[in-house]
């Protein structure tokens, strides 16, 4: 089969197609807790991880980026938030899983600083693809002790502030 495009992994060919997604990240932090939610046991990727609410934007139904955070936190924890500006772009690769011969996904994603409206976070509104099962308030000087998914753990350090 012909080649489409030479990269530094080799020529993708028409059956190795990567997709772009676009996804946020929202960093909403309440006296000095940062909000991070776990993966569960079922999430294909990250099972028992860490990392904070947010996914991918929806061409089709996410009016704006602003809207897009808010559903996505909305959809995760319950809260109602009032976006900020982004502070970290960064990207990772997932399989395509909507493509029987293969294919990847990348992920280009956006972390911003997010001021929460309300405080009960609950995962009561997510959908079971989100594969969350648990979410806390976790002071920002003891993040360090949980496992994030590894693609956060750079956006983490540009988020904290640097040890004293």
């Amino acid at each position: 089969m012909p080649s489409v495009e030479a990269g530094a992994a080799g020529p993708l060919t028409a059956l190795s197609t990567i997709g772009l997604q676009f996804a946020q990240k929202a960093f909403i932090v309440s006296a000095g807790r940062l909000l991070l939610v776990r993966k569960s046991a079922s999430d294909p990727f990250h099972p028992g991880r860490w990392e904070v609410p947010g996914g991918r934007l929806e061409p089709d139904t996410d009016l704006d980026l602003d809207d897009h955070i808010r559903r996505e936190v909305w959809e995760e924890v319950g809260l109602k938030i009032d976006p900020g500006p982004p502070f970290h772009l960064w990207q990772w690769f997932m399989p395509d899983r909507r493509r029987p011969q293969g294919g990847r996904i990348r992920v280009v994603a956006a972390a911003r600083h997010c001021r929460p409206v309300t405080l009960d976070a609950t995962l009561e509104n997510q959908d079971t693809s989100d594969h969350l099962d648990g979410c806390a308030w976790v002071p920002l000087d003891e993040i360090d002790r949980y496992e994030l998914i590894p693609s956060l753990r750079p956006v983490m350090r540009a988020f904290l502030p640097p040890a004293v």
